[in-house]
């Protein structure tokens, strides 16, 4: 599965996750040390406005500052944008400067979407919603994780140490264990 049917799939699962959550969840506990909601859609606020210039080869703008009332808007629209320049013509042959080094565009492109599922996951974990995304897609997104993600790659606000996910967990629960979640 390319990386680009994987996102037709991830930012929608996104969306309706983060137009889910309200206002009195962005103070509640993530599965990421150390961060409420708020915390987790800022961090995909400004990664996704910081990437997305970096796939059109723009200089970062300084990400928004949402309301707490827009928080949830504001991290959507950021995610857009990113899936928009991935979709942009030679966005993934091109090669982009990452914060893991220099990589094609592609590699990079999936790397995210293992992020922005997983964050997803985090996100409706917090705020006692479900993630509709299809095992296939989890199936494609994990396949790719399990091969490019270094220890390195590792730590407390990406992906922790890998934890045993529990007997009969789903495909999104044992990936999510594999990213050093607990299911």
């Amino acid at each position: 599965m390319d990386v680009i049917e994987q996102f037709d799939v991830l930012v929608p699962a996104f969306e309706r996750v983060a137009e889910g959550t309200g206002r009195d969840a962005l103070d509640s506990p993530t599965p990421c040390a150390e961060w409420v909601v708020r915390d987790l859609f800022g961090h995909l606020t400004g990664g996704a406005t910081t990437f997305a210039a970096a796939i059109r080869g723009e200089d970062a703008p300084e990400p928004p500052t949402p309301t707490d009332d827009t928080i949830a808007t504001t991290t959507v629209a950021a995610v857009s944008s990113l899936d928009k320049a991935f979709r942009g013509p030679g966005a993934l042959e091109q090669i982009v400067s990452t914060p893991f080094g220099e990589l094609p565009g592609e590699v990079f492109a999936r790397i995210l979407a293992f992020d922005l599922l997983m964050h997803t996951w985090d996100l409706a974990r917090s705020t006692g919603q479900e993630v509709d995304v299809p095992d296939e897609v989890v199936h494609a997104v994990d396949g790719f994780a399990r091969q490019a993600i270094s220890a390195e790659m590792r730590g407390p606000h990406t992906f922790g140490p890998e934890v045993e996910p529990p007997a009969g967990a789903s495909a999104l629960d044992r990936l999510a264990a594999f990213s050093g979640r607990t299911p």
